[in-house]
């Protein structure tokens, strides 16, 4: 199975509001990562983000055993350098229960900081979700006890932003969407989707867990996802509007898609 390789081609897999889910599809090798790595842009992003890589004395190995799997010298920091994915690190220490960020090599996040996340375990990680403790902790934590080597898992999600930029900072939401209207969303939204993979590598046990950005402004969208997308925005404002900023923008991109199914129609 593949997840495709640009925002149009995930939006149809990807979680974005309702209950929390892991949605994981099982990959094929070629399936992994993005076969055409734009390297002059990712070498762009480390060299504005420097602090975007990360790799305390536990994930050396493991970033050793990762860039030789991959054909390269070095460990983590090359092997993100070489592919379109962001890429991290997560160790099971002996006694712990969680596995935890020992590495990571980001040159794009979305809205966080790499150096504020290391060495804290999976549920800490991810505490500013809403629902994730109650809804999906217990699934990911077992997910991450099973997963063998050679197995690869995707899935992706997306978010609103008002920027195309890759490495994303969020702003008050209020801030951000103040100058989008039904008429301007299809060029001043941008949605954003992260395709993520996991996998052990089989030496060192370490997991791998690779964050592909994509992103594109609304109007680029086919005529279905931009329908699905004002579709997924009621359910939004229901669950994690608070979190997203929803409210600040849903009304705008509703109007927008239904404006846009209007004119399609004969």
């Amino acid at each position: 199975m593949t997840l495709g390789f640009s925002a149009d081609e995930l939006l149809p897999r990807a979680r974005g509001g309702g209950v929390l889910k892991m949605g994981l599809a099982k990959l094929d090798e070629r399936d992994w990562l993005q076969p055409r790595p734009d390297l002059a842009a990712r070498a762009e992003g480390f060299a504005a983000y420097p602090e975007g890589i990360q790799l305390s004395a536990e994930g050396a190995a493991a970033g050793a055993e990762l860039a030789a799997m991959l054909g390269l010298s070095g460990g983590l920091a090359e092997a993100a350098r070489a592919h379109h994915e962001d890429m991290c690190l997560l160790t099971l220490r002996p006694g712990d229960e969680q596995y935890r960020l020992v590495g990571a090599a980001v040159a794009w996040p979305s809205d966080w900081t790499p150096a504020d996340k290391m060495g804290l375990p999976l549920r800490a990680l991810h505490a500013p979700i809403q629902g994730y403790e109650e809804q999906l902790a217990s699934g990911v934590d077992h997910f991450m006890a099973k997963l063998k080597p050679g197995a690869i898992y995707g899935r992706c999600n997306w978010f609103i932003a008002a920027t195309g930029e890759k490495r994303w900072v969020a702003e008050p939401p209020e801030q951000a969407f103040s100058h989008v209207t039904q008429q301007n969303a299809g060029e001043t939204l941008f949605v954003r989707s992260e395709r993520q993979t996991l996998r052990r590598l089989p030496e060192t046990g370490a997991i791998l867990f690779t964050i592909g950005i994509y992103t594109s402004p609304l109007g680029q969208f086919s005529r279905q996802n931009q329908a699905r997308l004002g579709d997924a925005m009621r359910s939004l404002l229901e669950g994690e509007g608070d979190r997203r900023g929803a409210g600040a923008y849903a009304a705008a991109l509703i109007g927008y898609a239904q404006r846009q199914e209007i004119e399609r129609t004969p």
